[in-house]
């Protein structure tokens, strides 16, 4: 209603300045100008007679007179436009605003204003004792402060390797032939031990760690284990390095928020950071390693993992290893496929390697290829019903099963009782034996089946 008074009061100012004008020296020809254009055409011509009588001075002054006073009342209706539409603009607003006011209500149904209010009380809460604010304690850790923290346990390691000329027959210089990462798991005065994994330190002549605070030094290998692809190694000079603590990988669910620290692409982005979450648990994915193929038990994870994260940490938002970052599937269309070996499946393999050197198995002493891969006319004599198995392609002359009486191109067929169907699954089942045992070993040569006991063994390596 104001709104519209103030309008009415502009229009009677507007009333009143034309009454004014209309009453003003000039009224003749502006009542003349809004009568009629006959008016206008009479003046003209009264003036012209006038002009014709000699007056030209007179009609100069009152044409410029009349153009004055046409251009005022153009000014004068202007400035009301410009108010109306000034007007109109602010109504309008009001209007939609109110409007958007009502649809932004509607089209939140679930919104809780009462949200932050409680969360501050559960921030601060008064005392009526005192009169003043009581204020609780609220942890200020966050994800940032937990990651720092956990870097710091994180450590370059680069392959050394000696040069060799193979057609001279000689040892050249030294090189870099690969670089991953590890973790510090365990710290005893200034000596550290970290666990990374085998195909990062694999054949290297000298491994170099590099520290969280840039500092080299020179590692000793305590045990590697290629078909669990775990390496530990220890330094000497880590008086400052941080330790990180391993959490329990049973407890990991598919979902739970992870991160993955490591040094991808060599020690230029060492100590990145990528998240993600758990995909799968209980992954079992075979894998090709330097001692034959091997199916591992894996975490799977869509946090980024690439070359040079390899023995990087996969943690989870309370700053503990839940894995050891390891490999990831690199084939095009594929993405977020990484895997971890689960920490208590590492903590298992490190106090193994940390008491024994090395991870103690039934050692047969024989290289196998899987028959379904070798070419049927190298096996005439074998029966066609046989199409699975594993056959012998190497003997080591001082291992259980030379002494056994097993050859090159030896099919085995079974061991223990169980039927094989690949090198696989040879070692699966060899590897549910212990030490000492006596096994029955059955296999095709010249086309007919023969069966050995074979006492198992281990292998003892030397680093």
């Amino acid at each position: 209603m104001k709104e519209d008074s103030q309008f009415n009061n502009e229009e009677n100012q507007f009333t009143e300045d034309s009454s004014l004008n209309e009453e003003g020296p000039f009224n003749e020809q502006n009542q003349l100008h809004e009568e009629s254009p006959i008016n206008e055409e009479n003046q003209f011509n009264e003036d012209s007679s006038l002009n014709e009588e000699g007056s030209h001075n007179e009609d100069s002054s009152l044409n410029e007179q009349f153009q004055k006073t046409e251009q005022s009342r153009l000014e004068t209706k202007q400035v009301k436009n410009s108010k109306v539409k000034s007007l109109l603009m602010t109504v309008s607003a009001g209007v939609i605003g109110s409007v958007l006011t009502l649809t932004a209500v509607t089209y939140l149904p679930n919104f809780n204003n009462d949200a932050p209010q409680e969360e501050v009380s559960q921030a601060a809460s008064a005392n009526p004792s005192s009169g003043s604010p009581e204020v609780n304690n609220v942890s200020t850790n966050s994800l940032a402060d937990m990651i720092e923290q956990a870097s710091k346990a994180i450590v370059g390691i680069t392959n050394i390797q000696q040069q060799n000329n193979p057609f001279l027959n000689q040892t050249g210089g030294e090189f870099e032939s690969g670089s991953g990462s590890g973790v510090i798991f365990k710290k005893s005065g200034n000596t550290a031990y970290i666990v990374t994994n085998n195909h990062v330190i694999e054949n290297a002549n000298k491994i170099e760690v590099t520290l969280e605070n840039g500092d080299k030094t020179t590692a000793e290998l305590i045990g590697t284990d290629a078909l669990t692809d775990i390496a530990v190694l220890k330094i000497s000079d880590a008086k400052d390095a941080a330790v990180l603590d391993f959490g329990d990988s049973s407890k990991v669910r598919a979902g739970d928020q992870v991160l993955a620290i490591g040094n991808p692409l060599g020690l230029d982005l060492s100590r990145t950071v990528t998240q993600g979450i758990v995909s799968a648990v209980n992954r079992s994915v075979e894998v090709s390693t330097s001692a034959g193929n091997w199916d591992v038990e894996v975490i799977q994870t869509d946090a980024a993992i690439n070359p040079g994260n390899s023995g990087g940490a996969l943690i989870n938002t309370s700053g503990q290893m839940i894995g050891i970052n390891s490999m990831k599937i690199a084939e095009n269309g594929v993405e977020g496929l990484g895997f971890a070996i689960p920490s208590n499946e590492v903590q298992k393999i490190i106090k193994e390697i940390m008491d024994n050197g090395q991870i103690v198995r039934p050692y047969l002493g024989v290289s196998l290829a899987d028959l379904n891969e070798i070419p049927r006319f190298y096996f005439p004599d074998l029966p066609s019903s046989v199409t699975k198995g594993a056959v012998v392609t190497t003997v080591d002359p001082d291992a259980a099963g030379a002494k056994a009486g097993l050859q090159v191109q030896d099919v085995i067929v079974s061991i223990g009782g169980k039927e094989i169907n690949d090198s696989n699954d040879l070692r699966k089942n060899l590897y549910n034996h212990s030490i000492g045992d006596k096994v029955e070993v059955e296999f095709y040569r010249d086309g007919k089946l023969k069966s050995v006991k074979v006492t198992l063994t281990s292998k003892q390596l030397s680093y």
